[in-house]
């Protein structure tokens, strides 16, 4: 069985995101697929996390099962004091719009919609009227002021990004799941979503989980957890591009 959990001493709140014992099988008899291997590990609240592995390592895998975007086979998963594998597909739907946020490689905005439109979403649908302070000051950490009223096909893909950064911000959710969120990027675009992410992590108090190949990515994070082969082998704290890339070239060694 593979652990690994914060230290203690990194934060005196509960992880905000736990996995117990998780496993994840696709498929049945010798066509069976083990994705997920006995897996436990912690989340801080307040922290940005990466989980990286070689390619087929179940870093996605995981990340689906913590958001509740799939299903584990057995185990465990905790955000905040709910155990989120117990309920039932109305509970799960209503705790994704409720208590987390999302921000994939793809940027999901609606092309008829303004920038604004589409960062106020979220409450719209959920029924909830935005903190108007808490708006304010998630779009200029993300520097968005001067681009409210634009639509997508008028915004970069940084841009773009950004909004989506936004609206998964503005509903303060307890964590947000990032999916390779830079994946459809270029280096600079990338480097300011990855800076405003972090951002909000120091500024907001978000807690952050996110998925990603990139070394350079997952050095904007506090703290870096390896997966191989469906099990976690490795993390690393204040990760630096060199110290990521090493660690992944040993595990694909």
């Amino acid at each position: 069985m593979s652990v690994i959990v914060p230290p203690e001493a990194r934060s005196a709140a509960p992880p905000a995101v736990v996995a117990n014992n998780l496993v994840k099988v696709y498929g049945s008899g010798d066509a069976a697929v083990h994705a997920l291997k006995d897996v436990s590990v912690g989340f801080e609240t307040g922290a940005f996390t990466a989980i990286m592995g070689p390619s087929g390592s179940g870093k996605s895998t995981l990340m689906h099962c913590l958001a509740g975007l799939d299903t584990a086979t057995r185990g465990v998963v905790r955000i905040g004091d709910t155990d989120i594998t117990t309920l039932k597909d109305k509970e799960l739907t209503l705790l994704r719009r409720d208590r987390i946020g999302f921000i994939f490689q793809a940027f999901n905005l609606l092309p008829t919609l303004t920038a604004e439109q589409n960062i106020r979403l979220p409450l719209e649908i959920a029924g909830r009227k935005a903190d108007e302070a808490l708006f304010n000051r998630v779009v200029d950490t993300v520097g968005l002021r001067d681009r409210l009223r634009h639509r997508p096909t008028e915004l970069s893909g940084g841009q773009q990004q950004r909004v989506a950064v936004a609206r998964a911000l503005i509903s303060r959710p307890q964590v947000i799941f990032a999916d390779e969120p830079t994946g459809n990027l270029d280096s600079r675009s990338g480097a300011e979503v990855l800076s405003f992410l972090r951002t909000s992590v120091r500024e907001l108090g978000q807690t952050i989980v996110m998925v990603t190949h990139d070394p350079v990515a997952a050095s904007y994070a506090d703290r870096v957890v390896f997966l191989r082969d469906g099990e976690l082998v490795s993390e690393l704290h204040g990760p630096t591009p060199q110290s990521v890339h090493d660690t992944l070239m040993k595990l694909e060694a």
